[in-house]
């Protein structure tokens, strides 16, 4: 196929032509463009929708310097050096193992972070685990968090911090210096990450989300072009996100919670980052993107995000020592649970290899603690249906004990529930037990315990016909 070429009207794509030839034959084919009346998920958000729980491992070269991360001199004061990286029992098995337990169906590893050093074998990036002597320069820890996933059946994604870079002297995707030698040494920069993510998308087989932290700003600003990249190699990869696209959006803070009502659909294709945002994303504490836009034209859902060591007053996306009394308990933990993948969000846990290279043993056991109870309250529930339209009720063999219903759209077809509530039917009557507004892929309804021989979800208000694939009662102890 060639010569592709898009037909629009009033900037609406229509019609998609492209020149076919097979052997001697060459002729033009015409695809009509489908035009969806409401926003929906490609392929990509809806399996990211539905993973619902992440984790992502951040490890780097000041893990391994006995000093406090600082984020602000990281960014522009490079590690001493670099030869401190050794950590001579990594175990990714160890650590994806961990994820698993917690009930995480992706984990993400950050390949590069604000050192600028790649945790893999690159052939254009010199700061890099090929300049060791640990494994006399053949180790990749990529490589081995990738072969970890594929061996336990989570799905592998890649973190690339290119915003900063504080060995090579990269501040907010700009290269320091002046005129000419500025500009040389932006444009190397520029094809040494363009390259790196090539590396990226090419020689660890399928991958389920490319991260580009603080976002990969847009071309026309001088940056990177990425997205042709990760588009052309990894199809079926959920990128997030530069100036150009997010097929995800920030959920607005980093405490693993999103507002509510959390609506995946957002008015811009894009969230921009720092400088490049939109104006009003940032207005009333990013309320934007804590709830998305009802009205929105664009499917950009909400990830929460939040370190595991964050309680208590600390915030650690890296390992730090004796910071276990820092590690949010059970409790914590699900009351994020509730208020993310039960409000419409993704959730993705951050979690802290050690400098031996190991997830630490109280980490572990609190990830393990965790997928129990998430387990304990869901995975039984007392009945479930499915159905679509106004009304969709639940009938019980008896008299039954509820206290939290799940109900699920069928997010393939849109977000179109506006409006709904959570009816019983108890002492002859039809009772209110909890009123909503959005659901989208998991709305959690949480309520005091009532017995009831049946139960609804009534429809108060629609963009079209409501349809709910999941609507599931519990009695959680």
């Amino acid at each position: 196929m060639e010569r592709p070429f898009v037909y629009q009207e009033d900037g609406i794509p229509k019609v998609l032509s492209v020149a076919v030839k097979k052997g001697n034959d060459s002729y033009n084919v015409f695809i009509p463009i489908a035009e969806n009346k409401v926003p929906l998920p490609n392929k990509r958000q809806l399996a990211w929708q539905e993973a619902e729980l992440g984790v992502v491992f951040h490890y780097d070269l000041h893990v391994f310097d006995g000093i406090k991360y600082g984020q602000g001199n990281n960014r522009i004061d490079p590690v001493e050096d670099y030869q401190i990286f050794n950590p001579t029992k990594l175990d990714t098995d160890q650590w994806v193992k961990a994820a698993k337990a917690a009930g995480a169906k992706f984990a993400i590893i950050t390949a590069t972070h604000e050192t600028g050093f790649a945790l893999f074998q690159s052939k254009v990036n010199p700061y890099s685990v090929k300049a060791l002597d640990w494994k006399d320069g053949k180790g990749d820890v990529v490589a081995d968090f990738v072969a970890s996933c594929r061996k336990y059946g989570v799905k592998p994604g890649i973190y690339l911090g290119i915003r900063w870079n504080s060995f090579l002297g990269v501040h907010d995707f700009k290269v320091n210096g002046e005129g000419a030698f500025k500009e040389n040494r932006q444009e190397w920069y520029n094809k040494m990450v363009e390259a790196m993510v090539k590396e990226i998308c090419t020689n660890y087989g399928e991958l389920f989300e490319i991260w580009f932290d603080g976002g990969a700003d847009h071309p026309k600003n001088g940056a990177p072009d990425v997205l042709p990249i990760v588009r052309q190699y990894q199809p079926n990869c959920l990128f997030y996100h530069n100036g150009q696209l997010a097929e995800a959006r920030w959920g607005g803070s980093e405490s693993g919670t999103v507002a509510y009502p959390n609506w995946s659909t957002f008015p811009y294709r894009a969230t921009g980052a720092g400088e490049s945002a939109k104006k009003n994303i940032a207005k009333n504490n990013f309320q934007l993107l804590k709830e998305g836009d009802v009205n929105g034209k664009f499917w950009v859902p909400a990830m929460a995000d939040a370190p595991l060591r964050g309680y208590n007053g600390r915030h650690e996306w890296f390992w730090e020592p004796g910071d276990e009394a820092h590690i949010f308990p059970v409790k914590n933990l699900m009351e994020m649970y509730y208020k993310s993948v039960g409000r419409n969000a993704t959730l993705i846990m951050g979690l802290t290899p050690d400098p031996d290279g190991l997830l630490p043993e109280p980490d572990v056991q609190r990830l393990k603690e965790w997928g129990m109870e998430i387990k304990r309250r869901f995975s039984n529930p007392v009945a479930s249906t499915a159905g679509e339209g106004n009304k969709v009720e639940l009938r019980f063999k008896e008299p039954t004990d509820i206290n939290h219903v799940i109900v699920q759209e069928d997010i393939a077809k849109g977000e179109r529930i506006r409006e709904y509530q959570i009816e019983g039917f108890r002492e002859g009557r039809w009772q209110t037990l909890t009123k909503g507004k959005s659901i989208g892929n998991k709305r959690i309804a949480q309520f005091d315990k009532v017995k009831l021989s049946r139960l609804r979800i009534k429809i108060m208000a629609s963009d079209g016909v409501a349809q709910i694939k999941n609507l599931s009662a519990f009695y959680v102890e």
